[in-house]
């Protein structure tokens, strides 16, 4: 509650002003699927396929994250200061894991994830490689093994031989399908050893490029494959025989190789740290071009897309999938699963008329490619999404021409949206793949009329509100909405419900606000949607009470409030709260029998909706004055409701 002071003779006025429609391409029926990983970094990532699980170390945060194959985290494996290299064991029954500053290797039992040994070493570890059941270990510029196989496990350091390892550390790789060999390598030198025996006998040496971030072994044994080479094309993939070390054709990748890892069947997973280019290239053994590339989404807020952590890819056993983990800008990281990695994405499309008359025959066209021919004769189902049938109907499936075209007819039965949907199964080399175009059907207009609009009512009152709805096809019902003025009073639905046999549905507002009162028909099979809208008005409530006068009493008609020439009268006016509101104080002054403007001012109301003013005294018997309090539009503060005047109440000054 506030008081004020107005004299008078102030004269203080303020007014205050105040669709598309498009061929698509889907993607392949089964989805990738991407989760945020709650690590700080990435030391390396390794996945059991037995038990579907993915292992990340974190070596940052000191501790290993697993997740199952759509990244929801099943385990962390904490206190495992600087974890790096990760390896699992033959049987899936163990993960092996370099904690690094502790200088030791720890191995986790994957059923429990229980840490089940711990194995000092002397030396900080890095990359781990499991071969013919032995823990190949990297440390500084050269590698060790870890023999666990008898009573007490044997570490023997040093391995590396006639070979000068540079740069920070070594990486290292195998493949369980060539037993005895272990690939290592860094600063530019490469190196392959034949570790059947007790220790590492140095089968040939040669050179590399210094970016190298990670190695792999193919299947076959005939390769060491490295994430950076220096093939003729430019960046890619780099390929050394594991006979000589020789450089052989690689796997081009544009922009800045980081990652490299090879599946059971021999297909290559290229990683790139690339913010315009794909990130992930998967090629096929010995074919350049690339079989299937992702690019990943910006999730950041730079105007580049998510990157590549370095060393970050990993296939599961069975190839179905390639996981690699991403970083943005903020830091985040995100697991990815990348699905049919090995198989070509095939691009379907989609065409059909923007605009039909429903009841009518349309045809509808595509075409469906890939980079490997597919055969005469692919079949692909159809199936048509309309009002009447909203999940879908099957339509006669279609086959393609020679060159992968196909064309069918329909006649749609209901208008509105339609939906043709396109879906290709997939074979042993190709994903499947899906594609659609919309088709606008024509339908009759309806007639939706709403009552009460411009009307202004008091404040409170409840007023009902009836929406009549014309000719329609099935659906009789209709949507009610009030949408009162203000943004802290939300939209909401009144009623929903079908008319009646005269086609009217009411719903009832309470008139606090000025409001917009809408009526939905959503449409049916054969009539268009229609919407109609109501704004009716609201006053405010408003009155006003007087004080410190002596007496009431008549002067003609109308009652007076008398006041001694020297009190001040005060005036304490109610008036329905909203935030910022303020009342109108208008005075006027009569005058050889008129009433004269004496001026008007704003006062804001407290948050109980009252405003107290107090009015000078004029000090001097026989003027007549009268004051109303207003609220309005715009003027007071706000726009919720309409100008609303309070009433007069007149006063006089005596001896």
């Amino acid at each position: 509650m506030r008081r004020r002071i107005m004299p008078i003779a102030t004269a203080l006025a303020v007014v205050l002003s105040s669709a598309a429609l498009a061929a698509g391409v889907a993607g392949p029926a089964s989805a990738d699927s991407a989760k945020v990983l709650p690590v700080k970094a990435v030391g390396d990532m390794v996945v059991d396929g037995t038990h579907q699980r993915v292992y990340v170390s974190d070596p940052t945060g000191n501790k290993i994250v697993v997740t199952d194959y759509a990244g929801a985290v099943q385990a962390t494996l904490t206190g495992l200061s600087g974890v790096t290299g990760l390896a699992l064991s033959a049987d899936s029954g163990q993960v092996y894991a370099a904690v690094k500053n502790d200088n030791r290797i720890v191995s986790v039992e994957t059923a429990t994830y229980t840490q089940t040994a711990s194995y000092p070493l002397g030396v900080a570890p890095g990359d781990l490689e499991v071969v013919d059941g032995r823990i190949w270990f990297a440390h500084g510029t050269d590698f060790g093994s870890l023999d666990v196989s008898g009573a007490e496990p044997v570490v023997h350091l040093a391995q590396r031989g006639d070979v000068d390892f540079g740069g920070s550390g070594t990486f290292l790789a195998s493949d369980p399908a060539v037993p005895g060999v272990l690939a290592a390598g860094n600063g530019g030198a490469l190196a392959v050893y034949d570790v059947t025996a007790d220790g590492a006998t140095l089968r040939t040496k040669g050179s590399m490029d210094t970016g190298v971030k990670q190695l792999d072994l193919t299947p076959d044994g005939s390769q060491v494959l490295t994430s950076w080479g220096d093939p003729e094309f430019g960046y890619g993939i780099g390929a050394y025989s594991t006979t000589d070390l020789g450089e052989q054709a690689g796997y081009p990748i544009d922009a800045y190789p980081n990652a490299v890892r090879v599946a059971p069947d021999g297909s290559v997973a290229g990683g790139s740290s690339s913010w315009y280019e794909p990130d992930v290239h998967i090629h096929r053994p010995g074919d350049p071009a690339p079989v299937r590339e992702y690019d990943f989404p910006n999730t950041g807020n730079s105007s580049g897309a998510d990157t590549l952590v370095d060393g970050a890819l990993a296939w599961a056993p069975d190839a179905s999938r390639v996981f690699a983990v991403s970083e943005n800008t903020f830091g985040t990281y995100t697991l990815r699963a990348l699905t049919d990695p090995t198989k070509e994405l095939p691009t379907l499309k989609v065409s059909a008329p923007s605009k039909s008359d429903r009841a009518k025959k349309l045809t509808v066209t595509g075409k469906l490619t890939s980079k490997t021919p597919l055969a005469a004769g692919s079949s692909l189902t159809v199936t048509r999404t309309d009002i009447e049938s909203p999940d879908g109907k099957a339509l006669a499936a279609v086959t393609t021409k020679a060159d992968g075209s196909f064309s069918f007819t329909d006649t749609p039965p209901a208008g509105g949206k339609v939906t043709y949907q396109v879906s290709y199964a997939g074979d042993a080399t190709h994903a499947s793949v899906a594609g659609h175009d919309t088709v606008e059907v024509s339908r009759k207009a309806t007639a939706l009329s709403l009552t009460n609009n411009g009307k202004v009512y008091s404040y409170g009152k409840d007023v009902s509100f009836t929406a009549h709805l014309g000719t329609t096809y099935k659906n009789r019902t209709v949507e009610i909405y009030a949408d009162p003025f203000g943004s802290d009073k939300p939209k909401k639905l009144l009623k929903s419900a079908k008319v009646n046999s005269h086609g009217n549905v009411s719903a009832t507002v309470d008139m606090t606000r000025d409001t917009t009162v809408t009526a939905v028909f959503a449409g049916d099979a054969r009539y268009a949607a229609k919407t109609a809208n109501s704004t009716a008005y609201a006053k405010v409530k408003i009155s006003t009470s007087v004080s410190k006068h002596y007496k009431t009493g008549k002067i003609g008609s109308r009652t007076y409030y008398y006041f001694r020439k020297n009190t001040d009268p005060v005036f304490t006016t109610s008036m329905s709260y909203y935030a910022g509101r303020k009342q109108r104080f208008q005075l006027q002054v009569y005058y050889q029998g008129s009433w004269y403007d004496s001026g008007s001012e704003y006062f804001a109301l407290g948050t109980n909706g009252k405003s107290v003013v107090s009015l000078e005294a004029p000090g001097e018997s026989g003027i007549r004055a009268r004051m109303r309090s207003s609220y309005i539009n715009d003027s007071s503060g706000d726009t919720v409701n309409s100008t609303t005047h309070g009433a007069w109440k007149y006063l006089t000054f005596t001896n």
